[in-house]
């Protein structure tokens, strides 16, 4: 049987049926399954052929990344159901878990999010970065959960450290940041109530960017 490549046209690359079940490393039934379960957008149609894109591609790299973390593929229609319904990126800031939060969060293509991380965006980053909350797909894009994460985190993979490396610590200062947050908060909450947390945030930043930069300070300074 004669091989067929992806074609490449203006909009980028486009693939049949069964090249973007090789490309995402799945069998033609189970593409088919997640088309009927409404989980990937329509293919473009060219008379009898489906012609499926980069987008396809991502978002199938997305549902192997939420199936390896435990997800269902009920939970999976859901959440992609509520990311088409057209919400703008405050409410996907929500929909993420920083509403409120002075975060911005930020809509990329794929194509875009793979040049921020000079070709580190593999299925195992990106199961890591759904795991931690960092992105999350919205219809053919992807929403990353804070403008500041995505540049620093962007500029250490240029530096030469592997994106691989950026969110395992990611993680562990995750867990660092939940128990400063629980300490501050009971302080707050203890002395003045709960609802002076809100007003005193930045004064608690302030408080823990101090103690970071002398942190750094004492371990450049050890012989």
């Amino acid at each position: 049987m004669e091989t067929v490549e992806p074609v490449e046209r203006e909009g980028g690359r486009e693939y049949r049926t069964e090249e973007l079940a090789e490309a995402a490393g799945i069998p033609v039934r189970t593409l088919r399954f997640y088309r009927e379960r409404k989980l990937l957008p329509p293919p473009r149609r060219e008379g009898r052929i489906a012609w499926y894109d980069e987008h396809h591609l991502a978002r199938l790299r997305t549902i192997a990344a939420l199936l390896d973390r435990g997800h269902t593929l009920g939970g999976i229609a859901e959440l992609t159901a509520a990311f088409e319904k057209g919400r703008d990126v405050g409410q996907l800031g929500e929909l993420l878990g920083i509403g409120g939060s002075e975060e911005t969060p930020v809509r990329l293509s794929p194509e875009v999010l793979a040049d921020y991380f000079e070709g580190e965006v593999t299925p195992e980053n990106l199961a890591a970065a759904l795991d931690l909350g960092y992105v999350a797909t919205d219809g053919e894009a992807i929403v990353h959960v804070s403008r500041r994460l995505l540049d620093v985190s962007s500029a250490l993979v240029r530096e030469g450290v592997p994106l691989s490396a950026v969110l395992e610590t990611g993680r562990r200062v995750r867990e660092h940041a939940d128990a400063l947050a629980e300490l501050f908060t009971e302080l707050i909450s203890a002395h003045l109530g709960q609802e002076a947390v809100t007003r005193l945030r930045p004064l608690a930043k302030s408080v823990v960017e101090a103690e970071l930069t002398m942190a750094m300070d004492r371990l450049h300074q050890r012989p």
